[in-house]
Order: C-alpha cells, then structure tokens, then sequence
C-alpha cells in the first residue's frame, strides 16, 4: 500500500506566528494560523483537514460496503463537523449523510451506514475521540 504525505511549517510564536500546509500531491498548499483555527480568519487548520480526510474516508468505505452488498450509490454526500474544544482537543465528530442508494431498505442502509463509521481507516485512526455521531438519510 502507498504511503502518504503532508507538511508543515510554522514560524513564529502561537498567536502572533503563521504556517503554512503542503500535500505531497500537490492539490493543496495553504496557510494557517493561530486565528484561522481558534477564530474565524481566513485559511485553513488542521481540524478541517481531518474533518475533509474523515468525509472522505467514510464515503469511499460506504461506497464499498453497498456494493459489496449489490446496493451500490449513486450520490454519498458526507459533511464532518470536527468540534475543537479546551486542552486544545478534539472532542466530537458529526457525520451527516445524505445518499441515494437505489433498491436498498432503511434498516439495511442504517445498518451498513454504521458499519462505515466504526471501519472505515479514518474513523480507527480518530478512535480517542470522545464521540463521533452519525446522522444518516436517504433521498
């Protein structure tokens, strides 16, 4: 399996320094700083980033599980809401799903939809989360 890589810079003290985040592929180089992860300023943080991972990760496990299933989606829209709370630590994610998966039953669904969140890669590697929750709907 292929290994994967991201950096990180930071110059400067924690309030008043800046960073700045580079994937290996390429598809993303960006700054951070103390305000675009404890306020509102614009850039990005590492809280969204694994937020983007987490959506990612559980979409494409998902994805797997239905068709593995004879179910496959046509649409899996996955948004994850990672709360930073004091320490600092992350101390919540909320899954919210939306998915059309043709001919599958609500309980079958429900069922597979809580399975991607206990195994998908992302969701082992977030296991000292305090709580990951899953709103799950079909369309």
């Amino acid at each position: 399996m292929p290994v994967r890589s991201a950096s990180a810079v930071w110059k400067g003290s924690l309030k008043e320094g800046q960073g700045h985040l580079k994937l290996e592929s390429g598809v993303y180089e960006g700054p951070y700083t103390w305000a675009s992860r404890f306020a509102d300023a614009a850039g990005t943080n590492p809280e969204e980033l694994v937020g983007a991972a987490h959506a990612g990760c559980y979409a494409m496990y998902l994805s797997a599980l239905l068709t593995n299933h004879n179910t496959p989606p046509e649409e899996l829209s996955v948004t994850a809401r990672v709360h930073l709370g004091e320490g600092p630590t992350i101390t919540k994610i909320e899954l919210v799903l939306t998915a059309k998966v043709p001919g599958i039953a609500l309980e079958r669904f429900l069922e597979l939809a809580e399975e991607a969140k206990a195994k998908c890669p992302i969701s082992k590697a977030l296991a000292a989360v305090p709580e990951v929750t899953l709103e799950a709907k079909l369309v």
